[in-house]
């Protein structure tokens, strides 16, 4: 088991944000959540990646619990996240932020002398390809589209060797061509990665949803299973699908 979770609980000002009996996720598995605004969704993910302090519950990560670690700490274990809005360095070229966020020693003394290796070179260039954007390298991060921003985000937590990938919202704002390949990219880094995405475009939830879904409502586990299990399960129209018919109509 890569993840697993136990009655996990957080309130913020009295109300109950996230109350998760039980959630797990196998190596090399990509879950797509979904739910309502105010579900619980990224409350949850911000959990996972040490953001926010449960009031109760236990997180496991390749069977080690992480509650109350630090972000850096959980992060050095094996867990990447990316937020919704992109977060790269827009006054660098793309090289350069891949460069910065590799593995590697950056305490002053090693970033004064630092040369990066071939093998290093060949690192950025592999996860260059794999996220489209080869050739873009020596353009300036602020001066791309906003799907290939999102990429090149993704590329850097890629670059950071997770063993988990926590994917907020990757589609939104994307063209339709655009959320197509960030959903084969996902599907391609899920071979080697687990992946738990976070969206709202049911079209794209399709694409990327070859196992389980998880339904959240109200902080709660409402339901899990296939995507055409939760396309049709009524309480997941109720609550959640009902809201956006034209996205049901045109699956």
């Amino acid at each position: 088991m890569l993840l697993s979770v136990n009655n996990l609980a957080v309130s913020f000002g009295g109300v109950q944000a996230l109350s998760l009996s039980h959630f797990s996720l196998q190596p090399q598995e990509l879950r797509v959540i979904i739910g309502p605004n105010g579900a619980g969704k990224s409350t949850f993910l911000d959990i996972i990646c040490g953001r926010t302090k449960p009031d109760t519950g236990e997180v496991y990560f390749n069977d080690r619990a992480i509650m109350g670690m630090t972000e850096v700490s959980i992060a050095r274990l094996g867990i990447g996240r990316k937020f919704q809005q992109p977060s790269v360095f827009p006054g660098l070229t793309v090289y350069d932020n891949l460069l910065l966020a590799a593995k590697m020693k950056k305490d002053i003394l090693s970033s004064l002398f630092f040369k990066p290796s071939q093998l290093l070179k060949a690192r950025i260039h592999e996860v260059a390809e794999k996220i489209g954007l080869t050739k873009v390298l020596s353009s300036i991060a602020g001066a791309l589209s906003h799907g290939q921003k999102q990429w090149l985000e993704i590329g850097i937590v890629v670059l950071q060797d997770p063993k988990l990938l926590l994917i907020d919202e990757p589609a939104a704002g994307m063209s339709d061509e655009e959320t197509y390949k960030t959903g084969e990219l996902l599907l391609e880094l899920s071979n080697n990665h687990g992946i738990i995405v976070i969206e709202h475009d049911m079209k794209f939830v399709q694409q990327i949803a070859r196992e389980r879904v998880t339904v959240l409502e109200r902080g709660k586990l409402l339901v899990e299973g296939s995507f055409n299990d939760i396309r049709n399960d009524q309480r997941v129209i109720d609550c959640y699908l009902g809201r956006n018919n034209t996205q049901l109509e045109n699956l």
